[in-house]
């Protein structure tokens, strides 16, 4: 079955994912990146959007902007490790539910998703033609002085995904434990690369 999460977002709509899991977003759904956790982690500014329940994306978007519409053009993912440092606080001070970026985040992300009951998810860099097409509609822009790839685009979305669910609200690392799994590996598939360079160079 198909699993689109609605904003807002109650902790019993993600409880049961699991990472690898794929969930689609209807709703609204705000960009956020560097700037806007440096202003509500350290500098303790309130942010505009209430994203209490809500879902945040760590995009830089291409707006194309006019007196009587802004049209997004393209709104790629940024890559989730950049917020490392302040997600799990960025969580706790605005109780955001749903974050989705390019690639994994760390342990400190983990353990905020668990307390605070929240979940990664990852957008696939490559696709931000494709990913502006599920937004309907630009709603609204906060702290605009940050520009345009910084400041908080409230966006209207409809089914978008897929994301894949990379920490779900166990804490729960898909990336951290493919590093293990695959790190274990290692040995084993460098044994016949190894043993064929000996063979040709006759060691």
């Amino acid at each position: 079955m198909k699993k689109i999460l609605q904003t807002p977002i109650k902790d019993s709509d993600i409880e049961d994912l699991h990472i690898g899991d794929i969930v689609y977003l209807t709703g609204i759904l705000v960009t956020g990146r560097d700037d806007v956790h440096r202003r509500v982690v350290h500098e303790g500014l309130a942010s505009p959007y209430d994203f209490n329940g809500g879902a945040i994306f760590h995009a830089g978007p291409i707006v194309k902007e006019s007196e009587s519409e802004n049209l997004l053009i393209s709104i790629g993912p940024t890559s989730s490790v950049r917020m490392e440092a302040d997600e799990a606080e960025f969580i706790k001070k605005t109780g955001v539910k749903l974050i989705v970026g390019k690639g994994g985040m760390g342990d400190k992300t983990a353990q905020g998703c668990k307390e605070f009951k929240a979940v990664h998810c990852v957008f696939i860099g490559g696709c931000a033609v494709t990913a502006a097409s599920h937004v309907e509609k630009i709603l609204a822009c906060y702290w605009r002085e940050l520009g345009m790839p910084e400041c908080e685009w409230v966006l209207k979305v409809n089914e978008f995904g897929p994301l894949i669910v990379s920490i779900d609200t166990h804490g729960n690392n898909m990336f951290a434990e493919n590093k293990l799994k695959y790190a274990a590996r290692k040995p084993e598939c460098e044994a016949p690369i190894i043993d064929s360079v000996k063979d040709y160079m006759n060691i």
